[in-house]
């Protein structure tokens, strides 16, 4: 869904989202790139203004989540992908938040696309947990209806076991000596 607004195609930009510690983030790089910045820059720009980046914005990656991130651009020889420092990774706050240190133009209209693909996501996850918990209701409903039929196959059992008890059955007419 390319808009005549739009600069960068949505797919790319969905691409550039990763699940770390549970949170869609972006990377430094990857929005660098996007921005049309050196990394270095939007590190330094963040930097300055640390105190508008809180843990819910930004966290740095550590060892563990990095090699787990690696470990998914096998053709990349070299031990840390070229970088000096572990990548910064942006919470869609975040992302809102480097539009008020980066003052391009460019990088201005990428985060407003950013925004509304984070935006997109986040509502693609409420329809599908809707969807999730209206199956689980019917889920419940049906095991409810499965175990009121096997109550019944239980209880036609019974009556048959009962039936079969009985042995002599009771003669009916007229006796005859």
């Amino acid at each position: 869904m390319k808009t005549g607004k739009e600069i960068m195609p949505q797919k790319i930009i969905m691409s550039k989202i990763y699940l770390i510690r549970g949170q869609k983030v972006m990377l430094d790089r990857d929005l660098a790139v996007l921005y049309g910045v050196q990394t270095k820059v939007l590190k330094q720009a963040v930097k300055r203004n640390a105190s508008r980046f809180p843990a819910d914005f930004m966290f740095e990656m550590n060892k563990r989540e990095f090699e787990n991130w690696r470990s998914q651009f096998v053709t990349s020889n070299s031990d840390k992908l070229g970088l000096r420092y572990y990548p910064f990774c942006f919470t869609a706050q975040g992302v809102a938040m480097l539009s008020s240190v980066l003052n391009s133009e460019k990088a201005i209209k990428v985060n407003i696309q950013i925004i509304r693909v984070f935006t997109r996501l986040r509502q693609i996850f409420y329809d599908n947990t809707e969807l999730r918990l209206a199956i689980e209701e019917i889920r419940k409903k049906t095991d409810n209806n499965t175990k009121n039929i096997e109550l019944v196959f239980k209880y036609l059992d019974e009556l048959l076991d009962k039936k079969e008890d009985q042995t002599t059955p009771t003669k009916i007419g007229y006796k005859t000596s």
